[in-house]
């Protein structure tokens, strides 16, 4: 017990909280993104439930599994996204989980857990991952999955003039205020390999600008390999995209299929 409290003593406090502080506008800047549903739900499809996400969010991927009758269990460290996802799921089967994905404990276990779109590249520190990944294979059944989404790095993005904004996107705000717009600049510290990235909301013709940091870790390719291996888990396939095309160097993804080999 000491040798865990010192241990999740040693790791990061995850920083992405701000950025995460409303629901309604994640929802409605991503209302449109739904190519990885129907990847997972043939995975689903394939290895079996019950399901756990992590990082799931406001339930952009959840709630349409749990509408296909699959039972689905969803955690995320975020309250105000998990709020939104409740509201949204009123009346849908699902467990809601407010937990850290580094440090949760549950009832039972699973016959895939994921993390999606580029959830864990919030988890900045080896420790941490460290722990996430202990605690994914406590849960998961003999025979279980468990599935990564991240970016594969690019550095053309990792290396561009910090001074120079880049938008990212558009959307009308949801309190009616005209159009929330997002720009982002970004500085890569090659040593950490954290790209640390800035968002700048301007809603309708309010002259103030909203500034919030989203510290992304990057993995490469070779490395997230070696952290599964080391980490007890041995990877079935490797993907470029949702396609399911074979990973190579050019794939914007790293879609990473894994069981424990322990």
């Amino acid at each position: 017990m000491l040798y865990k409290m010192l241990q999740f003593a040693q790791m990061k406090p995850i920083d992405c909280g701000p950025i995460y502080r409303n629901g309604r506008y994640y929802d409605i800047q991503n209302k449109d993104f739904v190519d990885d549903i129907s990847f997972y739900l043939h995975k689903i499809k394939n290895y079996g439930e019950p399901v756990l996400e992590l990082a799931c969010g406001t339930g952009r991927i959840t709630i349409p599994m749990a509408e296909q009758g699959i039972q689905i269990t969803g955690l995320d460290i975020s309250e105000p996204m998990l709020a939104q996802a409740k509201r949204k799921a009123e009346r849908i089967d699902i467990e809601w989980v407010k937990a850290d994905c580094r440090d949760f404990k549950l009832s039972k276990k699973f016959n895939l857990i994921f993390v999606p779109f580029n959830s864990i590249a919030h988890i900045h520190d080896l420790e941490s991952i460290k722990s996430c990944l202990s605690y994914v294979k406590m849960h998961l059944k003999d025979n279980g999955r468990f599935i990564i989404d991240i970016f594969n790095p690019c550095l053309n993005i990792l290396t561009r003039d910090p001074s120079n904004r880049y938008p990212v996107a558009e959307y009308p705000d949801p309190d009616g205020k005209g159009n929330v717009v997002i720009t982002e600049n970004n500085v890569y510290d090659s040593a950490t390999q954290i790209n640390y990235i800035k968002w700048y909301y301007k809603i309708g013709n309010q002259a103030k600008e909203i500034v919030e940091e989203l510290n992304l870790r990057m993995f490469y390719p070779q490395e997230i390999d070696a952290i599964l291996y080391y980490n007890g888990l041995m990877i079935e396939d490797k993907f470029g995209n949702y396609d399911e095309t074979p990973f190579m160097s050019t794939s914007p993804k790293q879609i990473i299929v894994c069981y424990i080999y322990e």
